[in-house]
């Protein structure tokens, strides 16, 4: 067991560093493969990971592809000025406008998203109304905290929630069905804890007569309505691809493709370049990372685990639901939830309590929010910032996410179990 740690924390170590520029993807890869030359894994492993992991990646590229050329077209940007003229002026209503934005977006365009094309625009619109810089720190905080915890709903909403679906072969609608309740409770739960922590940082006015007409920003306006009825339709292809059993990345590639040509058919993307900038780094990822965690599995680790959930899930099964969740919630805080995900589907695989499948999803996507190389998606937000020159420092981001997260983690899990 001691190798497959070994070589599992360097890799992890490496991914959270990245050293020279090396992409988290190349790393991972690499770490598959000493764990491969050093039998920690064998080749049959590793088929049986890709097998595992290929419809989640490429349904995660569809989806930050699709959300790329809406962005690119002013989707995204235009949303935000809405939300923020409908708060008319009042500090309160636009800071839970905000939030709920960052749901919508999270919810239909992956936390990933959220993170890496809408907090660059809530950041620009933020400074054009001219707000301190303690003001923007509580809203980013805010929004950054929300692209996790309103990543439930469904199966796309999170790269983490795709690889457990297809792990434990969960519908699109029995997915919905289940986690609708949950996120609706996360979402509000997230943004009332929020708000009694920052209220204080929120300004007692704001200038929205400073902000640009919505319409001005959209590139082109036939492309925009067209947009919705697309999202539409695509939501529709997920619910008939659960009946005839199809791949999820058959929707969420092929609509990310296909809107992409149609966009750059309109003049308003450019295809190869957009296809070039796709997150592809993600894919070998991915399944580098899930191959050095299969090796975790065969030295024993998963069996370690499964042992006190089980020991747990016989006293109380509802007990074993919030148990659940905060062991997922812990270890991804620790090593990342990508990880942590994978090797917690293979310790509840096996026990009679359909739930905690579910309560291991939501501990994954809102525990990583205690540290910031908890999760992707935070280490993306985070490079964003620093590039906008905005720093966030090691403790400052722990310290707010450990007020956060514990409290709406477990009402969300309550929520579960009721």
């Amino acid at each position: 067991m001691t190798l497959a740690i070994l070589i599992f924390l360097v890799t992890l170590i490496l991914v959270i560093w990245q050293p020279k520029g090396l992409g988290i993807g190349t790393i991972a890869v690499a770490g598959a493969i000493v764990a491969y030359i050093s039998g920690v894994v064998s080749l049959k492993d590793i088929l049986e990971v890709t097998n595992i992991v290929w419809d989640a990646t490429l349904s995660f590229v569809g989806i930050i592809l699709l959300s790329m050329v809406l962005d690119e077209i002013g989707f995204f940007e235009w949303c935000a000025i809405k939300i923020a003229r409908l708060s008319r002026g009042n500090r309160h209503l636009m800071f839970v406008n905000a939030l709920l934005l960052g749901s919508f977006v999270s919810a239909l365009f992956a936390n990933d998203g959220a993170a890496l094309i809408l907090t660059p625009i809530l950041l620009a619109k933020m400074r054009v109304l001219k707000l301190n810089a303690k003001t923007i720190l509580a809203f980013l905080l805010a929004g950054g905290f929300i692209s996790d915890s309103a990543s439930l709903p469904f199966v796309f909403s999170n790269l983490t929630n795709i690889v457990t679906a297809d792990f434990f072969h969960i519908g699109f609608v029995e997915y919905f069905k289940t986690m609708f309740v949950p996120f609706v409770v996360s979402v509000i739960a997230s943004i009332l804890f929020l708000w009694l922590i920052l209220r204080k940082d929120i300004p007692k006015e704001v200038d929205i007569s400073l902000l640009k007409d919505a319409d001005s920003v959209l590139k082109n306006k036939t492309l925009f309505k067209f947009s919705w009825v697309f999202l539409g339709l695509l939501l529709l292809g997920y619910i008939i691809g659960d009946i005839y059993h199809i791949p999820i990345s058959f929707f969420a590639l092929g609509g990310g493709v296909l809107f992409l040509a149609i966009a750059s058919y309109f003049k308003s993307a450019k295809f190869w370049l957009t296809i070039k900038h796709a997150p592809w780094q993600v894919v070998w990822f991915s399944i580098g990372l899930y191959i050095v965690v299969y090796g975790l599995k065969n030295a024993g680790l998963t069996d370690e685990l499964a042992k006190i959930i089980v020991h747990i899930n016989s006293q109380n099964e509802s007990f074993a639901v919030v148990a659940t969740g905060f062991i997922s919630a812990f270890l991804s805080a620790i090593m990342n939830n990508m990880p942590t995900i994978m090797i917690m589907d293979i310790s509840v695989a096996d026990i009679a309590n359909p739930l905690l499948k579910y309560a291991n999803i939501i501990g994954a996507n809102l525990g990583p929010k205690m540290t910031p190389f908890g999760s992707l998606a935070t280490l993306l937000w985070l490079h964003v910032l620093s590039q906008k020159g905005v720093k966030i420092g090691f403790w400052e981001y722990s310290k707010f996410g450990l007020i956060v997260t514990p409290p709406v983690l477990l009402v969300v899990l309550i929520s579960l179990i009721i």
